[in-house]
């Protein structure tokens, strides 16, 4: 097979960077949002980043449920291709893609409504999480308001997906900058009752947020109907879908879902026990952990990238390309993290001004800067183990991740976390040595794994190239 079939870098790099432009236009919004949160204070910052964090748990699992959807179709496309001989797919092909395509749209409204349930009542629940009742009710307030975005969110995931199989995965800079600037405006309307909106505060951007996904949904949705390559494929007829394929994509997307949500639940919990050390330690570690969740986008870009491809290759029968593709996947990520791992120690105040430029309180700076170190270790292994599971699940493989995560994040990272913070007497830093932990022996356990899964060394001289 060729290199360009087999994903050189050039492939891997115009499939993934499309997908890490999509995400960073969500975590963008999320950003523009707790930015906007540090107009009203430290207690805003910190219930806003634990409304935040809570969303992103949910949407995050919800996400999980249809990510499973782009391997599916990457290997009907390969089939198809591999029938026809060329890069054309044949009428099975096609008819298989548009009912994966009606069927992950009403599985992606049904994990929708499940998750907009789950997070109304998360606010509800936050008294009993031993939060402070002022940050209980900006932050409950706020995740009500977000409750709403989840529907397009997810729908422009399935959507994503569809796009991302066909290796057409589309641009959305210039909807991404278009987004930032409405939302950043939506929410000083709803913050400060501009133009005549109710004065909403907290909630507002959070309202401000559900409905810039609106737009970003249809923004999106025109530029896959106007592809000539997909448009003949694209059914959102979702009430037709088969439930076959239905019962395929819940259980390719299950575990999935899992291994996201097991991935977001520890980063909640460890939220919730820096709230135990007080507003500034955790408003410093929300901007900590929002920072790294930036980068974190381009890692998901590269591991739902390399899968995509891996998902082909499995397609057209030439599996033993993997360990290629894997190595050039890190291989990219681990370089882009050391640039911005320079930044974090050279220029730390810099990295944090967007977020805390109104704030003169020594100890939130001096807080946030010290976290940062710790967010250089958690990047290198949470986005390392995030593109080995897209390495798993292009082989097909959605269940090892979930096991690793649970393994890796629950036996061993949430013990480490209360270990670090009460058993050693560390509190806020023991919480984040205790997550870095988790993170790195998870990596470990599906490095492991995705060498075993293929009888091949992952990073030797020796494999297929």
């Amino acid at each position: 097979m060729t290199a360009r079939a087999g994903g050189g870098y050039p492939a891997l790099v115009a499939l993934a960077a499309p997908i890490a432009g999509i995400q960073l236009a969500q975590v963008a919004l999320t950003s523009v949002d707790l930015a906007m949160l540090g107009l009203l204070g430290v207690s805003a910052v910190a219930a806003g980043g634990l409304a935040l964090l809570l969303y992103n748990q949910v949407r995050t699992m919800c996400v999980g449920m249809v990510t499973g959807v782009g391997n599916l179709v990457a290997a009907a496309a390969g089939a198809g291709e591999l029938r026809t001989g060329t890069d054309a797919l044949d009428d099975q092909a096609r008819d298989e893609i548009r009912s994966l395509l009606r069927s992950a749209l009403l599985v992606a409204t049904v994990a929708a409504s499940a998750g907009a349930a789950v997070l109304c009542g998360l606010a509800l629940a936050l008294p009993l999480l031993g939060q402070r009742p002022e940050i209980v009710t900006l932050a409950g307030a706020m995740m009500f308001a977000l409750a709403g975005g989840l529907f397009p969110m997810v729908w422009l995931n399935v959507l994503r997906q569809f796009a991302v199989g066909m290796r057409r995965p589309g641009s959305l800079l210039a909807v991404t900058l278009v987004s930032i600037a409405v939302n950043a405006g939506c929410n000083a309307a709803f913050i400060y009752g501009w133009a005549g909106l109710p004065r909403l505060g907290v909630a507002g951007v959070g309202l401000s947020t559900t409905v810039v996904q609106f737009f970003t949904l249809a923004a999106f949705a025109s530029t896959v109907r106007r592809d000539p390559r997909l448009r003949a494929m694209v059914s959102l007829t979702a009430w037709r879908a088969d439930p076959v394929v239905v019962r395929r994509i819940v259980r390719h997307g299950t575990p999935i879902c899992f291994t996201y949500g097991s991935e977001a639940a520890i980063t909640s919990i460890a939220t919730l026990l820096m709230g135990a050390f007080g507003p500034a330690m955790l408003a410093a570690s929300n901007v900590a952990n929002q920072l790294a969740y930036i980068v974190y986008q381009c890692n998901i870009g590269l591991s739902q990238g390399s899968s995509i491809l891996v998902s082909r290759a499995v397609g057209q029968s030439e599996p033993r390309l993997a360990p290629t593709i894997a190595r050039r996947a890190l291989a990219l990520s681990w370089t882009f993290m050391a640039v911005v791992s320079v930044a974090y120690v050279v220029a730390p105040l810099a990295m944090l001004w967007p977020f805390l430029h109104n704030e003169t309180d020594a100890v939130v700076l001096g807080t946030a800067s010290t976290l940062l170190l710790f967010a250089i270790a958690q990047q290198y292994s949470k986005g390392t183990q995030n593109i080995l599971v897209g390495l798993l699940r292009g082989l097909g493989d959605t269940a090892s991740g979930l096991r690793c995560t649970l393994i890796g994040y629950w036996a061993v990272g949430v013990p480490a976390m209360v270990l670090c913070a009460y058993g050693f007497g560390w509190g806020g830093w023991g919480v984040w040595t205790g997550l870095c932990v988790g993170f790195a022996a998870t990596a470990v356990l599906l490095a492991y794994r995705f060498r075993s899964r293929l009888q091949l060394p992952l990073l030797s001289s020796g494999a297929t190239r």
